[in-house]
């Protein structure tokens, strides 16, 4: 039977895309009329171009919003009254990545099969975090799977704001500096040499810095290929370095120690910590599955160090602050808070405030490295400019003093 790669729209004028199996183009029809959609687009996969865009199609990530915009609807559903299976084949129905629709086409089955949603979420580990996993477990034991579902959501759309205001803050440096090496391997691969030929021709010779970027364009041009396999060789062995438990921990310990970048990274990390913590908590997971948990979600080695130090203390039947303390990796201001809530009994409410102070000084910081690194960049790309400019007009100038004699 022939498979066939479909664009439909269902009852709300949403586009659909996928697959299906049908004995012809009338057969699809039929089936997808059946499934509540009206085809606009089909076309045999081959093993030419539609058997490409399919498996193409196949290996499509699931983005972090992919995965919100499910759980706020899933939530939703389940708090409105509906059963889990009803929600999820109705979410299923409207989902455009294929990759997260089959997913979920396989927790529906693993649900029809007597499992519970928890089981079957972790059947996906890739998809679905042990984050989410436990806490739909916690949700099902409490009957509040729609009230952790929305905690999970604000959880998830914390993270994701916090990533986009470091990728904000750091995109028009990274642009700058990218044009500007850009600028920088045309003038002396291109333009240079042509102005050196001429200079060359007349007889002058050569003042320092024409020499030094004509030197540099010759060797980018001639031996690019060998810079190309520096860097790849480089890249490899530092990702191989990075990849074993020391050169993760030496790595992650740099970033904490840098000018500047360390602080944003040290917020980064408490900030994740304290609202994960905050998470599993506040959802009734144990506090020894929260930390584990929490250690899973971190990804800074030397934190990671830190909090299996907690999970020690807290199993012997110590305090969380205090292994904290004694790491010294954490502000006195953030483990005195974490104190505070240890003995008033309201450790999650301290957490999420802590998270919620180091947010706002997150944001701080980044202004504060916008304002350094924006200037910074300019003045480098301004030496280089003037550098340049000197290395093409000195011969001129030398030139012109020929000509006059």
């Amino acid at each position: 039977m022939p498979s066939y790669f479909y664009k439909a729209r269902d009852s709300a004028s949403k586009l659909i895309k996928g697959t299906l199996d049908a004995e012809s183009r009338e057969g699809l029809i039929d089936k997808l009329r059946k499934m509540g959609y009206m085809a606009i687009e089909m076309a045999e996969i081959t093993e030419g171009v539609n058997k490409r865009i399919v498996v193409f199609d196949r290996f499509r990530r699931v983005s972090d919003q992919d995965l919100v915009m499910f759980n706020i609807q899933l939530s939703n559903m389940i708090d409105a009254g509906l059963n889990i299976l009803t929600s999820l084949s109705t979410i299923n129905k409207q989902i455009e990545n294929r990759k997260l629709k089959e997913t979920v086409t396989g927790v529906l089955k693993s649900l029809e099969a007597g499992n519970n949603f928890s089981q079957s979420l972790a059947r996906y580990p890739n998809i679905f975090s042990n984050l989410l996993v436990n806490m739909v477990k916690v949700g099902e034991a409490s009957g509040r799977l729609e009230a952790v579902l929305k905690r999970f959501v604000e959880f998830s759309e914390h993270q994701i704001d916090l990533r986009q205001k470091i990728k904000g803050a750091l995109f028009y440096p990274a642009i700058l500096l990218t044009a500007g090496i850009m600028v920088f391997l045309f003038t002396v691969t291109f333009i240079i040499p042509k102005f050196v030929e001429i200079f060359m021709k007349s007889g002058i010779m050569l003042p320092m810095p024409t020499l030094v970027l004509y030197k540099i364009g010759s060797c980018v041009k001639h031996f690019w290929y060998v810079g190309v396999f520096l860097i790849i060789a480089v890249y490899s062995g530092w990702k191989y370095y990075i990849s074993t438990e020391n050169g993760r921990f030496n790595f992650d310990r740099l970033k904490l120690n840098l000018p500047i970048f360390g602080a944003l990274y040290r917020k980064v990390a408490i900030s994740d910590f304290a609202k994960t913590l905050a998470t599993l908590i506040s959802s009734g997971v144990p506090i020894l599955q929260s930390v584990d948990i929490t250690r899973e979600v971190i990804g800074n080695e030397v934190v990671k160090r830190v909090i299996l130090s907690v999970r020690s203390s807290v199993e012997k039947g110590g305090m969380i602050s205090e292994a904290l303390r004694i790491s010294e990796e954490f502000p006195s201001d953030a483990v005195q808070m974490i104190l505070v809530g240890e003995e008033t009994g309201n450790l999650d409410r301290m957490l999420n405030k802590i998270a919620d102070f180091y947010d706002r000084s997150l944001g701080y910081t980044i202004r504060k490295l916008t304002i350094i690194l924006e200037p910074s960049l300019l003045v480098i790309m301004g030496a280089m400019t003037g550098f340049i400019m000197a290395s093409m007009l000195l011969p001129v100038f030398d030139m012109m003093k020929l000509l006059r004699r």
